[in-house]
């Protein structure tokens, strides 16, 4: 990987540049896109920080760097740049040479030799099952599924789990709802409990029950409606694509004592104290706390409320030596992070070890028109009528190219567009086309051989810019790690996608007659095809080779 090996190269080379002009060195290097209208590959922002630690001119600075660098094998050319940036030019040979070990091995290119293989755990998705997984699910669980993909390539040790909130009161009211909704089957009045669960899909689990239901517990109608939406959960999220490492149950928490232990762990340090017959952990004081109050724990009548097993959830994924938490939560959840960060800290964990993501909502869209929810009391927009209409490539795109703190407009008939318009429609087909280019090749006589290209016929300003952007996709999947979020690949593959289309249009790719230049641009398109595949992969999208 060709910004690898030039952070690695040029890091001794800046020290000394460092040193000339009286400013500490870089720890890393970082580098950044060149702006579309200067004539370089990369920029370097370095002299900037380091000219006010040395208190000379930026430009000063950044004239000892391009000094130091000229040199480099895989630099054609160091300029500094108003206000005091290096401008990188590298050789197309450089270039050309990165796409070919790309190549060789697409599954291992952006794997991140020096970044250490933390051990990561990401909870997404989570939905309680009481009711079937709605559209904003799917956004969370390609927000976690991508984002495992991504950190499993850099090279992290990553599980992913679904906790399953099937404890506590929800289960008998869920079983009241659905006792209710059996009556009714049944021609009864019964009235589903005025906090219970509405939906009209219970009326419909109901008459799937067997006879013998009529004489079932509230609680045995609970376990029933659970089992067989939590069932439900597993076959949306496997036809999404999605696998978990752990379905991981709340009642497990309980039948483990892990939640008994969690307060006993909790009241050894100190974190908790009684008050109105209740338990509360005193966090709203406490160093670097960012909850603005207290938090019960056990009711006064001896129940735990919903955020003692949280803690416990928690203590228990820290107890498993992983080292960073990821959850990943729905909108409504927002109040619940400072919360959760106390909580964190109470455990005595370090406060950078938790990081949760909250999505923002999905507003549903044929057209200009939107899509309302069912009139039906309490139903919603499900996944899996979505995935259904649109497939699943699309659903998992869109939700991939946004941030997670942005609002989604999610149109359907776009999605289902075969046209540029459509985002996952415009890679797939660059990708399809590329695979069509290879198969002409072969059919003029002009197979791709896998040999030594000369990188400097690739000359062409078309040519140049794949190169680069090749380049640059181990920096996407850098930018996804420190964004907890997919959106930069999905992004970078798109604009990959509009490279692709003004090379293709301007330069001949297969040429009898130039058998060399043939090949180098045939290079370029296998790095183009393989990057494309690759990047789709990790958002969980299919790459068709004809379409």
């Amino acid at each position: 990987m060709i910004l690898a090996s030039l952070k690695k190269s040029l890091l001794p080379r800046i020290a000394s540049a460092a040193e000339q002009v009286g400013a500490q060195p870089p720890e890393k290097i970082e580098f950044q896109p060149a702006p579309a209208h200067v004539p370089a590959d990369l920029c370097l922002p370095w002299p900037l920080s380091a000219a006010k630690q040395a208190r000379k001119p930026p430009m000063e600075v950044a004239a000892a760097v391009c000094a130091a660098l000229q040199s480099l094998p895989e630099i054609e050319e160091a300029k500094a740049a108003p206000p005091g940036f290096v401008n990188l030019r590298l050789r197309l040979s450089a270039l050309a040479a990165n796409v070919k070990a790309a190549t060789l091995n697409p599954a291992a290119y952006g794997r991140d030799e020096g970044g250490g293989s933390r051990k990561i755990l990401i909870e997404f998705v989570s939905a309680n099952p009481t009711g079937p997984l709605h559209l904003a699910s799917g956004r969370g669980a390609t927000l976690g599924d991508a984002l495992a993909r991504i950190l499993r390539r850099l090279g992290r040790q990553v599980h992913c789990e679904y906790y399953v909130n099937d404890a506590g009161g929800r289960v008998e009211l869920l079983g009241r709802s659905i006792q209710a909704r059996w009556d009714q089957n049944h021609g009864k009045n019964t009235e589903v409990p005025e906090k219970g669960y509405q939906g009209e899909y219970l009326k419909e689990l109901a008459a799937s029950a067997p006879a013998e239901a009529g004489g079932w517990t509230a609680e045995q109608w609970g376990r029933f409606a659970m089992d067989a939406l939590l069932a439900s959960h597993k076959e949306d999220m496997d036809a999404f694509g999605v696998k978990f490492d752990r379905w991981y149950l709340e009642s497990e928490l309980y039948a483990s004592k892990l939640v008994e232990q969690t307060l006993a762990f909790l009241k050894e340090r100190g974190m908790v104290y009684e008050k109105e017959s209740a338990v509360w952990l005193g966090t709203a004081e406490a160093e670097g706390s960012t909850d603005d109050k207290d938090r019960v724990l056990v009711k006064s009548d001896g129940r735990p409320t919903y955020f003692l097993p949280d803690i416990a959830y928690h203590r228990d994924k820290f107890g498993r030596g992983f080292e960073e938490l990821i959850d990943i939560w729905g909108a409504d959840h927002h109040g619940y992070v400072p919360r959760m960060r106390a909580a964190i800290a109470a455990l005595g964990k370090p406060p950078e070890s938790f990081k949760p993501i909250v999505h923002q909502l999905i507003h549903l869209f044929r057209g200009k028109e939107a899509v309302k929810m069912s009139k039906r009391a309490g139903e919603f927009v499900r996944l899996k009528e979505v995935v259904d209409e649109v497939g699943r490539d699309a659903c998992r795109f869109f939700f991939a190219l946004r941030t997670p703190d942005s609002h989604l407009a999610f149109d359907l008939e776009l999605a289902k567009k075969q046209s540029a318009e459509n985002p996952v429609f415009y890679c797939q087909y660059v990708h399809a086309r590329v695979c069509s280019i290879f198969r002409e090749a072969a059919k003029r006589g002009s197979p791709y051989e896998d040999g030594i290209v000369n990188g400097a016929l690739l000359s062409k300003p078309e040519e140049r810019a794949i190169l680069v952007k090749l380049a640059w996709f181990p920096e996407a999947l850098r930018a996804c790690e420190r964004e907890l979020s997919p959106h930069p690949l999905a992004n970078y593959l798109l604009e990959t996608a509009g490279l692709f289309h003004p090379f293709y249009e301007k330069c001949r790719v297969v040429d009898p007659e130039e058998p060399a230049l043939t090949q180098a641009r045939l290079l370029l398109c296998a790095g183009v095809r393989d990057i494309i595949r690759e990047g789709l992969g990790l958002l969980g999208v299919c790459a068709p080779e004809e379409m």
